[in-house]
């Protein structure tokens, strides 16, 4: 029998805990700066053994063929020839950087952190919403809070079976000594205080041994990278673990303006010398509108069913696709595919006569823009509102990490909405978190 008291005074403590240790995300809003608690939830989301183990199954598949695709459109791009995904769609794409082409990044690997969206349908399948290959952020969040939980309440993990995932540190110090391959020291490179999330970039160097490595501290020289930091050492980088934009990157080769990246590391990536944790150039595999054709790559690379679900999704730059969403727009979701972190998401059936027109106008002009979606009706999760136990809509984040294997992190990010009429649970439009048990017996 759930014990509310109990449950209130484990949320509230923990989350004391963690606005003590700085457990903080940055929105910018109208061009201020502000800074929030990440608020957590004591109800754990439980997975099944089974259910688990059929999830990480389909993520497992879904980024090895998420890592093909991006291999073959910087080199020979078969599934372009081959008909499967348009041309003009791959290369109109925002996320495709053509100044990556013939790259070959070490061990072949571009997404090495990929962070997938999943829904639990009331129909009981996993639909995932959302591939995320380029800096995916949360893992930090239940880390923390199941390391704060364990102090609040030493019992709870010592009578249930559940997995422990305090292992993701060592995914990722694993995986990047593989992608080093001992040139020199690997490094976390912050673009600084003021970043969404800096508390995790921070976190995510203490607990993995990486040096925290800011704007200015790292240069290249004869094609290869080095970290000067504070005494002005010249120590060389054998991998870069990136928490900067692609565009900001390399202010010699993208944005001429960017103070964030590094100068001429395009080069040294080029030639081998140093890896880029995620690669430059991810983004044209989670477009959301290359998101439709993911369960084609599964069956062309792998020569396989995929196992996970897509949402249903239709594309306007096919006909048919584009006279079902005109006649059915008003009870689908629509995403412009250039947006992120649950904006530019708009519920049909929440518009206006009025406003419908305009979106249908605006598909008409720009049907490369954007995506529809069936409403997937997802499971609500309990979580406390206040001392009461209410429903509210939660997905999940999965993270998998590519070395020379891919390996699911036996945890995830679960979100909430504390909305109850919003199915949007990003942090930065209002939403908490929880901790997400993976069982193992």
């Amino acid at each position: 029998m759930i014990k509310i008291k109990e449950l209130t005074d484990s949320r509230d403590t923990v989350n004391k805990w963690m606005e003590r240790f700085g457990v903080r995300f940055g929105v910018y809003k109208k061009g201020v700066f502000n800074e929030q608690l990440f608020p957590f939830d004591s109800v754990p989301r439980i997975i099944s053994k089974d259910d688990w183990d059929y999830l990480e199954r389909g993520l497992q598949q879904r980024v090895k063929a998420l890592n093909m695709f991006l291999w073959d459109v910087y080199h020979d791009r078969r599934i372009v020839r081959d008909g499967i995904i348009p041309e003009e769609f791959v290369f109109s794409s925002k996320g495709y950087m053509p100044e990556c082409d013939g790259i070959s990044p070490i061990g072949g690997v571009y997404a090495h952190i990929a962070g997938i969206d999943l829904v639990e349908g009331k129909d009981g399948r996993w639909y995932v919403l959302e591939d995320n290959l380029r800096i995916p952020s949360g893992a930090s969040y239940p880390m923390i809070a199941r390391t704060v939980t364990r102090k609040v309440s030493p019992s709870t993990f010592a009578v249930n079976p559940v997995a422990d995932n305090r292992d993701y540190a060592d995914l990722l110090r694993n995986m990047m000594d593989e992608m080093n391959g001992g040139r020199g020291i690997a490094v976390i490179l912050t673009p600084g205080r003021y970043n969404s999330a800096f508390f995790e970039h921070s976190y995510f160097a203490e607990k993995t041994g990486a040096t925290l490595a800011y704007p200015g501290d790292l240069f290249v020289e004869d094609d290869k990278v080095y970290y000067a930091g504070m005494y002005h050492e010249k120590i060389r980088v054998g991998a870069i673990y990136r928490r900067v934009s692609d565009e900001y990157m390399d202010p010699l080769m993208f944005e001429p303006s960017s103070l964030l990246g590094i100068p001429n590391v395009m080069q040294a990536y080029r030639a081998g010398n140093v890896a880029l944790i995620n690669g430059i150039g991810n983004g044209v595999a989670d477009d959301k509108g290359i998101y439709y054709f993911v369960p084609k790559m599964v069956r062309y690379y792998l020569d396989e069913e995929p196992i996970l679900c897509n949402a249903p999704t239709y594309l306007p730059y096919y006909e048919d696709d584009y006279r079902y969403v005109m006649d059915n727009i008003g009870r689908l979701v629509i995403k412009d595919v250039s947006e992120a972190g649950g904006y530019g998401v708009v519920f049909g059936s929440k518009l206006e006569p009025e406003k419908l027109a305009e979106l249908k106008a605006l598909i008409v002009e720009q049907p490369r823009r954007w995506i529809a979606q069936e409403v997937v009706d997802f499971k609500d999760m309990e979580i406390l509102d206040g001392e009461e136990l209410v429903w509210r809509k939660a997905d999940l984040r999965a993270f998998v990490v590519s070395g020379r294997e891919t390996k699911v992190w036996r945890s995830g990010l679960t979100r909430f909405s504390r909305n109850p009429d919003s199915f949007v649970v990003n942090s930065s439009q209002g939403g908490g978190f929880k901790d997400t048990w993976v069982m193992t017996e």
